[in-house]
């Protein structure tokens, strides 16, 4: 059974489960990858929160390279680095939003 990811050129077919999860909002400063494990993205699911917004990832470069930041619950030390800024998209910070 394939897995329906999300890419830089939009979703894709895959035959491998997606590593992170995401909250896909219209507003790219909302746009919040994690981990599949991540409590704040359980506890927004269940209340039934953006069940129709979820996307997934096959690795964290790909959640970057889509426009996506680092969750600050289950992704602590990445959300720091993302929140204390830089020049977007460069290797030191890869993320293409900045706080």
């Amino acid at each position: 059974m394939p897995y329906r990811l999300l890419g830089p050129d939009g979703p894709y077919e895959s035959e491998v489960k997606g590593t992170f999860g995401g909250n896909n909002a219209s507003s790219r400063k909302a746009r919040v990858y994690g981990r599949m494990d991540c409590t704040a993205a359980r506890w927004a699911l269940d209340r039934g929160g953006y069940v129709a917004r979820r996307v997934f990832f096959e690795d964290e470069a790909t959640a970057i390279a889509c426009g996506f930041r680092p969750c600050a619950r289950c992704l602590p030390d990445r959300y720091a680095e993302w929140k204390r800024g830089g020049e977007p998209g460069t290797a030191e910070y890869p993320w293409l939003v900045a706080p």
